[in-house]
Formats: structure tokens, sequence, C-alpha cells
């Protein structure tokens, strides 16, 4: 981004933006040098930032400008000393057809710097760059473009697509009206309500998600994933840590190298868990679950249809709930040592031994799609839903 504002700034000529007011003020032991002015912005234009630490964009109604405030500070112990370490900082505007630019530069040795800016909420799209800081976005009815090299990422209230990247923090998104984008090097991701798809990569935390309206992908290096609600399709990795969906209107995929794993309501699942408990709560369509160590748990939907599917675990129990209405053709087996390990509330099916395998088969209320289930060294319940 920096390389484009300065070809546009370059074509378009630099202008130094006139400050409404500049001046240095103590608070204690801290030396404060502040910088304020404006800049014209079209309504439905677009607005790009670039800066070092942190920044606050904010959408203001009926705005005509965008009014900035840059302060930076310093631990100085007389105002001479402050001022050589502040240094003097530049803040560069410029416009090409309807794209505003600001950036401010500063060579200071700072202990912190923060830019505010409050633009028109009617922009088609915003755009902020920094090179180290937290990021802060709120209230535009286009989209919103984040990056910073080290910091969190905060955005809300914005009508269009948003995308936000950050090189180590926290990414959190409030209400977004389209699809939503995030990429952390590690940090933790959360979201609120999504209009559109939602895309969200972390190099190492927990990825929390309210309600997503298109479809989902979600990745996480190392920790959890929550994904309450999805408008359609479900993606869901990790190299460790629980996933929990609690409804999608499309199909679900998850994988964990290590943690249980849930999913409510969807329109099919396919899961697999290097070692935990995975548990399905009315699963309808294609059921594919795998789990190397730990227990599955299976209802089946009451009204939705089911299509072959299967259950199985290296070590671990197999309960399987079936609605009174649903015919199925089983096919069960279950590796043990010693004594019967197929327990069955239907009468239909026929239990029987072969060599170290417990073996059921038949047709339950009726007959209909074939559900295979298989285990190793725990018990396998065929239970009837009441």
């Amino acid at each position: 981004m920096r390389r484009w504002l300065c070809l546009y700034l370059c074509a378009a000529g630099w202008t130094a933006a006139q400050a409404w007011e500049e001046r240095l003020t103590r608070e204690g032991a801290f030396w404060l040098r502040t910088v304020r002015g404006a800049e014209d912005v079209p309504a439905r234009g677009e607005l790009r930032v670039s800066a070092s630490g942190r920044v606050s964009l904010r959408g203001a109604p009926s705005a005509a400008a965008a009014t900035y405030s840059f302060t930076i500070r310093v631990k100085a112990q007389t105002e001479e000393e402050a001022r050589r370490l502040l240094g003097q900082p530049l803040v560069r505007t410029g416009r090409l057809h309807d794209v505003t630019l600001i950036e401010v530069i500063h060579g200071g040795i700072q202990t912190s710097a923060e830019l505010t800016v409050h633009a028109p909420e009617t922009l088609r799209a915003v755009r902020v760059e920094t090179r180290g800081g937290a990021v802060e976005v709120a209230g535009f009815e286009g989209s919103a473009h984040l990056r910073t090299g080290g910091g969190r990422i905060r955005i809300d209230r914005v009508g269009g697509d948003v995308s936000a990247r950050s090189a180590g923090g926290e990414i959190s998104l409030g209400a977004i009206g389209g699809a939503a984008h995030c990429v952390s090097a590690g940090g933790e991701i959360r979201a609120g309500q999504i209009g559109g798809a939602g895309r969200f990569e972390t190099a190492g935390g927990d990825i929390a998600i309210r309600e997503v309206r298109g479809p989902v992908t979600a990745s996480t290096a190392g920790g959890g994933i929550q994904i309450q609600r999805a408008g359609a399709s479900v993606e869901a990795n990790t190299a460790g840590g629980e996933i929990r969906v609690g409804a999608a209107q499309g199909p679900v995929v998850a994988h964990t190298m290590g943690g249980p794993i849930f999913v409510g309501p969807a329109a099919g699942v396919r899961c697999e868990s290097g070692g935990g408990a995975i548990e399905l709560v009315d699963a309808a369509g294609a059921v594919h679950a795998t789990t190397v160590v730990g227990s599955i748990v299976a209802r089946l939907a009451r009204a939705a249809a089911l299509e072959e599917s299967s259950l199985t675990t290296g070590s671990g129990d197999i309960t399987l709930w079936v609605p009174p209405s649903l015919g199925l053709l089983i096919q069960a087996q279950n590796r043990v040592a010693g004594g019967e390990r197929i327990v069955s509330e239907f009468p239909d099916l026929t239990i029987r031994r072969r060599g170290s395998l417990v073996i059921a088969e038949g047709l339950i209320n009726g007959g209909g799609p074939l559900l295979r289930l298989a285990g190793a060294g725990g018990t396998i319940y065929i239970k009837r839903q009441r």
C-alpha cells in the first residue's frame, strides 16, 4: 500500500496538510506533540491512510472532510530534550480523482504514536496500513481493508466487505454487512455478525464466530474453533484444539489433530479427530465421523434425510440414536477381546461373533441408506430416540 501511496501522491503532487493546530504539552513525566488538521474528502470516495503506531478511523455523519489528530509522546526531563527526541512529524496529504490519501511521517524516538481520523460515513472504501500498532475502524457504509505490522485490529459497523491482516495480534469484528477475510500471524480471531462469506486464519490462537450468513473457512495452527451459526458450508481445521459448530445450513468439514468435535444441525458432516470425542446432534445428509481415540455420539435428525454414512473410532464407545421414523441398513463391527460389545434396542439386528469381531447387521424401521459403525475395544450402542 505504501508504494501505491507514494506513486499516487507523486502523480497528484504532494501537499503538506494545513494544520489547525500544532503544540507541545506536558503530562507528568511525558511530553506530547500533537498535530491537527483536515482534508476534503468526496462523500462517496475512498480514503487511504498510512502511519506508524496506533490508528483509529471512525465514520461521522454529514462530514465533508477528514479531520485528523496525530500525537506522539516521549519521556523527557526538559522541553528541549523532548523536542529533540520527538522530532518534527509531517502529515502529508493528496488526492487523485475521488481517492484521498493521508500519510504521517515522523522520525523521532517516542514511546507511542497515535493517529485519529474522522471521515464521512458514506465513503465507499477505507484502507489503513500501520507499520506497528493497533488499528480500529468503525461506522462506514463501504468496505474496509486494514493491515498492521503488529497489533490488534478491531472493525465494527461496516456495511461492505472487510479484510484484516496482522503480523501478530488479535482481530475482532463486530457487525459486518459483507464478506470478511482475516489473517493473523499469531492471535485470536473473533467475529459477531458477518453478512457474507467468512475466512479466518491464524498461526496460533482461538477462533470464535457468532454468525456468518455465507460459507465459513476457519483454520488455526493451535487453538479452538467455535462457530455458532453458518448460513452455508463450514470448513474448520486446527492443529490442536476443540471444534464446535452450533448449526450450519450446508455441509460441515472439521479436522483436529487433537481435541473434541461437536456439530449441531447441518446438511452433511465429515469430521476427523486425532484424539478426542465426537458428538453430532440432528445429523443429516452424508455423515462421516472418525476419531483415533475417543467416543462418538450421533443423534440422527428426525425430519431430514440421511445418506450413506459411517462412524469409526480406534478406541472408545459409539452411541447411535435413531429416530422412530428413520429407516436404515446397519452394518456394525467391533473388535473386542471377549464378551458381546454391541448393544441394540432393535430386535431385527442380528448380532454374532466372527473371530475377534462382534458383528451386527440388519434393517431398522424397514431399511434405508447404509450406516456403517466400526469400533475397537469399546461398546457400540444402537438406541431408539424417544
